[in-house]
């Protein structure tokens, strides 16, 4: 196995299979990372996460009807010779700068959604013997420097895998996996254990993985021995578990703020914070709101 310290993190996986259930019918044929905050996709806002931390190959993890995210980081050639044939400068840049030219897109199909573990199983011919990122798109982090920014700079100093928390409260425990960590004397948390989804009542600790991972190519290795749980699903958590045994896991509290796009709740308030934000919108939208009547 080669020495992590030899590599910067330069690869991300995401994995997009899922088929978004929860957003029916609006996903039945759009995906789920193709929900737009304002105006760009969450699956954007994930990839701009990712190459501010200095990203230069994007791996997503595809399934069916997904055909629109790789025609989204694709060149879109009748649509820029009509925005240029009509003068329309600043959109066609905006079309053209999606990703910048030195950021390669694989597109790797899951024939079947086994699981967040199996999704980045599925990466490894792309990944090989590097360290590489994990981004959920519905984990959307709203932050300065961006959270994997954040994680790289942590991962530059300690070469080991690094998994993004959140404290959640207690009732909330049993959507997440939810790390127990100790502090250390170099000031870094290190996980202690791993549970996916434990009950309230049982949870280690109320510190949630919020998304964000990044991993040791060991990983591979531990996921391809995880036992299938309910549904025949490859757990990304109990791969993480099994790494522990041979290597430091360090849990990093993720500065800013998270939506969780993947509940109608979290994106709503994500669409309404980021609409505040955007230069066109919040002012007339700020006053828009001052005027609702609940």
């Amino acid at each position: 196995m080669t020495n992590n310290t030899n590599f910067k993190i330069k690869k991300a996986i995401f994995p997009v299979a899922g088929m978004g259930t929860r957003f029916l019918p609006a996903t039945k044929a759009s995906p789920k990372e193709m929900l737009p905050i304002v105006d760009k996709p969450l699956i954007q806002y994930a990839v701009e996460e990712a190459v501010a931390a200095g990203i230069t190959e994007l791996v997503f993890i595809t399934g069916r009807n997904k055909r629109s995210i790789e025609d989204h980081f694709d060149k879109a050639y009748e649509l820029e010779t009509e925005l240029e044939i009509r003068n329309k400068h600043k959109l066609l840049q905006l079309t053209q700068d999606i990703i910048p030219p030195n950021v390669s897109c694989l597109y790797i199909r899951q024939p079947e959604a086994l699981g967040l573990g199996h999704a980045v199983l599925c990466a490894q011919p792309a990944v090989g013997d590097e360290p590489f990122a994990v981004i959920l798109a519905d984990d959307l982090m709203d932050s300065e420097p961006g959270a994997l920014m954040q994680m790289v700079k942590l991962y530059e100093q300690q070469a080991t895998s690094i998994l993004g928390v959140e404290d959640v409260p207690r009732e909330a425990t049993g959507s997440y996996g939810i790390v127990e960590t100790r502090l250390a004397d170099d000031g870094v948390q290190r996980v202690c254990s791993i549970v996916e989804k434990p009950h309230p009542d049982v949870a280690p600790s109320t510190l949630a993985v919020v998304g964000r991972y990044i991993l040791t190519p060991r990983i591979f290795d531990k996921l391809k021995k995880v036992q299938p749980g309910a549904g025949g699903e490859i757990q990304l958590t109990d791969g993480i578990a099994a790494l522990m045994k041979d290597e430091c896991v360090l849990a990093m509290p993720l500065a800013g703020t998270r939506y969780d796009c993947g509940s109608k709740l979290g994106y709503l308030k994500a669409t309404v914070n980021f609409g505040l934000k955007h230069p066109e919108t919040r002012q007339a939208f700020s006053k828009h709101l001052a005027e609702i009547e609940l």
